[in-house]
């Protein structure tokens, strides 16, 4: 479908790709509505031009509120995850019943084309470079469980409800306006002490970043391109960066050269997926391919962050 003249909800469009992807539709020509509780994004980055509703896609009352009959897509990103959250049950139930709220609620106003984000945590600790069809697939993370509930899901609605779904199973994407990953993680701690930095893990974890600018292009393209009823597709770079070097370039554009600090271990946190590199076949062969490695998308994101943060906390 084309999106230029469509009529688009963003759930979790106050975050760092909902936003991007925003600004993109609006400029090309759509009309977009953001629906956002504002737990984690900000109302500052929905991009002028968007409606706005304060949503919380647990809530049914604002589920009806966001989802309506002139919508012609749902873009939903609207996720707790393993990263911004301590509770493993809620972030369980919570994220799959938004996603059955949704769902449930576009088949009572006839809207039925829904374009999911996914992760790469729905994999495990697979082969790498890992393909769409690889399985089983087995998470590790109760994050990666959700998602794959959801996938499950949205496979239902599309084989045997009339939907067209549009699966995104993401690398990790960065840029300007993220908090609470690595790369902002680092510079924050380069600005309280630039001398030594501690990384989680013994710093080999490995996986592919991909910029925002980037990402919300490819998802464009695949919704625009793919025309299957279920449409799963991995979005990613062919290359990887590991920990040690994101601390390497971060520090290099802060221009410091800190000691590093290993927590130890082969991952960062229980649920970790310390080698992750996707499988980018399938999205060549739609037609598109990130013009970044996964070194450019950090470098670039990493500039962005420290002209964000620590010129703020200049002035």
């Amino acid at each position: 479908m084309k999106l230029a003249d469509a009529h688009v909800l963003i759930t979790g469009g106050a975050g760092l790709i909902g936003s991007h992807l925003a600004a993109r539709l609006l400029e090309q020509g759509a009309t977009v509505r953001v629906a956002d509780d504002l737990s984690k994004g900000s109302r500052d980055r929905i991009p002028e031009g968007a409606s706005f509703v304060d949503a919380d896609m647990t809530n049914e009352n604002d589920v009806s509120e966001a989802v309506t009959e002139e919508i012609d897509i749902v873009f939903h990103l609207a996720a707790y995850t393993d990263t911004n959250f301590d509770d493993d049950r809620t972030l369980f139930e919570e994220n799959t019943e938004m996603t059955y709220n949704v769902l449930e609620r576009m088949t009572e106003v006839g809207v039925d084309k829904l374009a999911f984000t996914s992760s790469s945590t729905v994999y495990g600790e697979a082969p790498r470079p890992t393909p769409e069809d690889y399985a089983p697939l087995e998470p590790i993370s109760i994050y990666g469980s959700s998602k794959l509930a959801d996938e499950a899901l949205l496979s239902t609605y599309a084989h045997s409800y009339g939907f067209t779904a549009w699966v995104f199973r993401f690398a990790n994407i960065v840029g300007p306006h993220q908090r609470g990953n690595v790369i902002p993680d680092f510079i924050e701690k380069l600005q309280d002490d630039p001398t030594e930095l501690e990384i989680l893990g013994d710093g080999r974890q490995e996986k592919s970043y991909m910029h925002v600018e980037e990402c919300v292009e490819a998802m464009q393209h695949v919704v625009e391109t793919a025309e299957e009823d279920l449409n799963t597709y991995n979005l990613g770079t062919r290359t990887t960066t590991s920990v040690t070097a994101i601390a390497d370039i971060v520090a290099d554009e802060m221009g410091i050269n800190p000691e590093y600090a290993y927590t130890g271990g082969d991952r960062g946190w229980t649920g970790d997926v310390p080698k992750m590199r996707l499988s980018i076949e399938k999205l060549a062969a739609l037609g598109w391919e990130p013009k970044r490695s996964s070194h450019e998308a950090v470098r670039a994101a990493a500039r962005q962050l420290i002209a964000e943060i620590v010129g703020a906390s200049a002035t």
